[in-house]
């Protein structure tokens, strides 16, 4: 009886072990499907040569590095006071990557980017690492920052609205920039704000359909016509 009961209580032990490795590894696989990672001709194009760029277009880089973060920090904050899942998927799985890309960029470019407009300080990783949440050197950013976080705290349909906001206005920049990069050829920066570009689609879609689904119908069209895109492609 003994060895019966020593030889039952093997057979639990390695059973949970296994239940429990087979789980381990059912979360990395969830985990590795919940991470977005930057696109390999992204970061292909990031470590190739380097463009000539014209000042414009650094000027450029380092404003779409502040506007990446302003997504960032703007949706995390608002989460913090009205919990819309949309801001801290988009925030944590995403805009983190957006930073990123822009981030190689400038360092690709040793372009300061938390002293804008003075860009062509060197790059500076002590400066970015102390760069507080919220806080933008820029001060149209800064100021747009300040108006959706106000915005978006005040209820779950601001939040979402919020959403609409950021995306629209990072499409409508990227727009100007990605001709900037087309006209100096810069097949490094156009490949990183294209990227940053469909995803601000995406993005997009997500927020109006987050809308719809607490019963605004209109989605991001409800804010009127300059948030209003049935154009921008959904894939």
């Amino acid at each position: 009886m003994h060895k019966t009961f020593t030889k039952n209580i093997l057979t639990v032990l390695v059973s949970l072990a296994f239940i429990a490795c087979n789980s381990s590894t059912d979360n990395n696989k969830t985990n590795a499907q919940n991470t977005e990672s930057i696109p390999a001709v992204v970061t292909d194009a990031i470590d190739g040569e380097k463009s000539t760029l014209t000042q414009e277009l650094q000027d450029s880089i380092t404003y779409m590095y502040n506007e990446e973060k302003l997504a960032k920090d703007v949706y995390l904050n608002v989460y913090a006071k009205q919990a819309q899942k949309q801001l801290y998927n988009i925030a944590t799985k995403s805009e983190v990557k957006h930073e990123e890309a822009v981030n190689d960029l400038a360092k690709k470019y040793d372009l300061n980017i938390t002293l804008y407009p003075d860009t062509e300080v060197p790059y500076d990783q002590k400066s970015l690492e102390n760069y507080a949440s919220g806080e933008f050197p820029v001060v149209a950013i800064q100021e747009l920052y300040d108006t959706l976080y106000d915005k978006g705290i005040q209820s779950p349909k601001d939040a979402l609205e919020v959403g609409c906001m950021v995306e629209v206005t990072d499409i409508d920049d990227l727009n100007k920039y990605i001709n900037q990069a087309t006209q100096s050829n810069a097949t490094d920066v156009l490949a990183v704000f294209n990227f940053l570009r469909e995803g601000s689609y995406k993005h997009y879609w997500a927020f109006n359909e987050a809308l719809q689904n607490i019963g605004v119908s209109d989605g991001c069209c409800s804010l009127g016509a300059t948030y209003c895109h049935p154009e921008y492609p959904k894939n």
